[in-house]
């Protein structure tokens, strides 16, 4: 899969509480009267941004078994996608497009203007700038900006692939879902992907499959009617075998870091996701206390409405974070009272700068979803 950088994503910012499927399956989350959004999955989103910007300030190893950041965020996409695909495909496919691409236009003209700038020449696939479909090009010096796409490109596929999808999942829930790992496992055992564009693009979607069709099963309310005791026992046999692999093949990849590593990132965050939708599903884990603590409420609520903005400018902000305590050292109180050379503090710095781009570009988020504009929802 090659050394992206995965972090966490975007979900689509809406409620789970809803009508029925109609069909036969009933899903999880349908509660007459029910809030339209559910704050279980708007932390979890939240959550995930978090440690993508953390990530990628630190480079922690370690940081996506404590939390798989992209697992959870393809979970919940998928929960949310079975819960739009109740109206026409097409129509859905078409709203998914809609608030998914200004803010990747938006975003896009200030990194290929500013790659443009330096030099950097593209050829005809600058059409993966319009539609993410394969990796958008750019140039090295860039890199860091645009090498967080991949996830656009998977989430992007699965959106259009998802009226197949649900179709075939709903034939037979539990097999399909426990198949949904197999595509991993051939690229990993059998036959490796091409190493192009088209061969990156198979290897991110074997990988996050399972989360996927994951939350299909959670929408349709399969997942809830699944045992604890096999749940548990197979989730925490995916989590031992992505552990066991990712550490047992460190010398190969010369890190255990899930993101280097496509086989064990499938597996762990397999039954990591798991684990939290069966929560939610079977338990009815709810975080619906939060409106009581009104300041974490709103950033969560802030977080949730700009998860795009977030993610698309994370990289950015913490690449300007440098040079910009580059000109700290040359304020005599700033080098004597500020720690200036510690990572937490760039950390701090980025953050401030993301806060920025989501004031200036995040309004674009309200017009793609057809909303009224504004500075924070």
């Amino acid at each position: 899969m090659g050394a992206h950088s995965k972090g966490a994503v975007r979900g689509e910012c809406e409620g789970t509480a809803a009508r029925g499927a109609g069909t036969a399956v009933r899903p999880a989350a349908a509660v007459a009267g029910a809030p339209t959004r559910d704050r279980y999955f708007d932390v979890l989103r939240a959550l995930a941004l978090v440690r993508v910007v953390a990530y990628h300030a630190f480079g922690w190893p370690w940081a996506g078994l404590v939390f798989p950041s992209m697992g959870v965020m393809f979970g919940l996409a998928g929960t949310l996608m079975a819960r739009s695909l109740q109206r026409p495909a097409a129509a859905v496919v078409r709203g998914r497009l809609r608030r998914l691409l200004p803010p990747f236009w938006c975003w896009g003209l200030f990194v290929v203007g500013a790659m443009l700038v330096r030099g950097w020449m593209p050829g005809w696939q600058i059409v993966y700038w319009v539609v993410p479909l394969g990796d958008p090009p750019g140039s090295a010096w860039g890199e860091q900006a645009w090498e967080i796409l991949w996830y656009l490109r998977t989430y992007l596929w699965f959106v259009l692939l998802s009226p197949l999808l649900l179709r075939v999942f709903r034939l037979a829930p539990v097999p399909v879902l426990l198949l949904s790992l197999a595509p991993v496992v051939v690229f990993q055992f059998l036959r490796e992907p091409p190493q192009n564009r088209f061969g990156t693009g198979l290897l991110d979607l074997a990988t996050y499959l399972f989360c996927w069709v994951l939350g299909f099963a959670h929408r349709d309310g399969v997942l809830a009617r699944l045992k604890p005791a096999v749940v548990v026992a197979l989730s925490l046999a995916a989590l031992a075998c992505g552990a066991w692999y990712a550490f047992a093949h460190q010398g190969e990849y010369g890190t255990y870091d899930l993101d280097d590593i496509p086989f064990a990132q499938a597996f762990w965050s397999a039954g990591f996701v798991t684990l939290l939708m069966y929560s939610k599903a079977r338990l009815g884990v709810d975080f619906s206390g939060l409106v009581r603590l009104r300041r974490l409420d709103r950033l969560v609520t802030v977080f949730n409405a700009r998860a795009v903005t977030v993610y698309l400018w994370h990289e950015l902000a913490l690449v300007l974070a440098v040079p910009l305590i580059d000109r700290f050292w040359d304020v005599p109180a700033f080098e004597a009272y500020l720690p200036l050379e510690s990572q937490w503090f760039l950390l701090g710095v980025g953050w401030v700068l993301i806060a920025v781009f989501v004031l200036l570009f995040g309004w674009v988020e309200d017009v793609a979803a057809r909303k009224r504009p504004r500075l924070l929802p």
